[in-house]
């Protein structure tokens, strides 16, 4: 069974997804807003794919301030994790952020919340995973 990691520092997207995920989609979840955390699980390959909100509050890495866009720069440029699939997940949603967002990060996918569609949603995740 594929495993999800979502990053999300806001509880209740972070149980939206996690539910809608494990009942609809039938995948594992996990749940962390700590990037050490997300590096570590990424770096053991113990997830098959990161939802990753785009505006993270409170993140912290190696001591500086770090957004969703930063975290997957930093998976993308290393070896060990470049090819696990991110998808940005973000309530910016204006024209153009899709775009920008994507080739700023690096990410291999983008989804807007709020999430409306659920059966689109797993739909999306499930296309990116690795076969």
């Amino acid at each position: 069974m594929a495993t999800v990691l979502i990053v999300e520092d806001d509880p209740i997207n972070a149980r939206v997804f996690s539910k809608i995920l494990t009942k609809r989609g039938g995948l594992e979840v996990k749940h962390t807003e700590d990037v050490e955390e997300v590096m570590q699980i990424a770096q053991a390959g113990e997830a098959d794919i990161i939802l990753m909100d785009v505006s993270l509050a409170h993140s912290v890495y190696q001591g500086k301030s770090v957004d969703g866009i930063k975290i997957t720069q930093i998976l993308k440029s290393d070896p060990k994790t470049s090819s696990l699939p991110v998808i940005l997940v973000t309530a910016h949603a204006m024209e153009g952020d899709r775009e920008s967002f994507l080739k700023q990060s690096g990410a291999d996918g983008y989804i807007s919340k709020p999430v409306v569609d659920h059966q689109q949603f797993v739909e999306q995740i499930r296309e990116l995973l690795p076969k």
